[in-house]
């Protein structure tokens, strides 16, 4: 065959990775804001705080001028990449199949490249002011930890952070909540009564053995927590709009020839993102004792 690959084949891998990506890849991506970005930075939401209005107590009274409280968010692109060598030039041809192995290691990377972004951007450090040199620290303070570390998971807790959550000002009608768990609070999720007996709810809470949703709150079971396995396990739950995923470069695929290789098919794979907490008040913090 030639020695060159043919583009046919690049294509098709590029769209069994995108298809892999959207379908396989990121548990969290669909759990928080998207946008896309170009240049240095974003600013992904310019934010505008809550005013009080004031009562007229007399006639002809000046007008009253309430400042409004202006404050943003920025992201700032993360480079990631992955790549693997084809010995066998004739095995090109297997990329063009849709469940390649190659095709799926690329977009499993890419995945967890996502969800390791959002998850560092729950606690983490958020960017803002005018041009996004001004850091934010995740506040205990104003958004209080519902947990502690003396039990697993508990139904109270969940009630609790809702709760928080609700005193937040986070609109619960128009407003989706998530939060991320590993396998040890999967399993106390299914030592609940209150999950485990028809008796408390209308629908099936238990769906296969797998608990999905319980008290309007979406759970997403991932071992990619920061300190997962620690004691105690931090696990967040958030308000949908209270998270941002910025995507400079969604995906970009490159199939070629590496001379330095014994001429050996080099399957190579990148993207670019960056990830914020968009509102300190929509994000809460559940420790949780595994």
């Amino acid at each position: 065959m030639s020695d060159q690959v043919n583009v046919a084949f690049v294509q098709q891998y590029a769209n069994n990775v995108a298809h892999l990506l959207q379908q396989r890849g990121s548990k969290l991506r669909d759990s928080v804001m998207n946008g896309t970005a170009t240049g240095k930075a974003a600013k992904v939401v310019e934010q505008v705080g809550a005013v009080n209005a004031v009562k007229r107590t007399t006639r002809h009274a000046d007008t009253p001028l309430i400042s409004t409280p202006h404050s943003a968010r920025w992201t700032f692109p993360v480079d990631y990449e992955w790549a693997d060598l084809i010995d066998d030039q004739d095995k090109v041809r297997m990329l063009i199949n849709p469940q390649s192995p190659y095709a799926v290691n690329g977009a499993y990377a890419m995945g967890r490249a996502i969800d390791d972004e959002i998850l560092g951007a729950f606690f983490g450090t958020s960017k803002t002011g005018e041009n996004g040199s001004t850091d934010e620290a995740y506040d205990t303070a104003a958004v209080t930890d519902p947990g502690g570390s003396t039990a697993a998971l508990t139904i109270g807790q969940l009630m609790a952070a809702k709760t928080q959550l609700m005193e937040n000002e986070v609109d619960l009608d128009n407003d989706t909540i998530y939060m991320a768990i590993t396998a040890a609070q999967h399993e106390d999720l299914l030592g609940m009564d209150e999950i485990a007996s028809g008796d408390y709810n209308s629908q099936k809470v238990l769906v296969d053995g797998s608990v999905k949703a319980f008290l309007g709150i979406n759970f997403i079971q991932t071992e990619r927590i920061v300190g997962a396995g620690d004691d105690p396990t931090l696990c967040p739950m958030w308000a949908k709009s209270g998270m941002h995923l910025t995507v400079w470069n969604d995906i970009t695929t490159k199939i070629s020839e590496r001379e330095d290789k014994s001429y050996a098919t080099q399957v190579y794979v990148k993207s670019t993102i960056g990830a914020t907490r968009l509102e300190k008040g929509k994000v809460v913090k559940v420790s949780c004792q595994i």
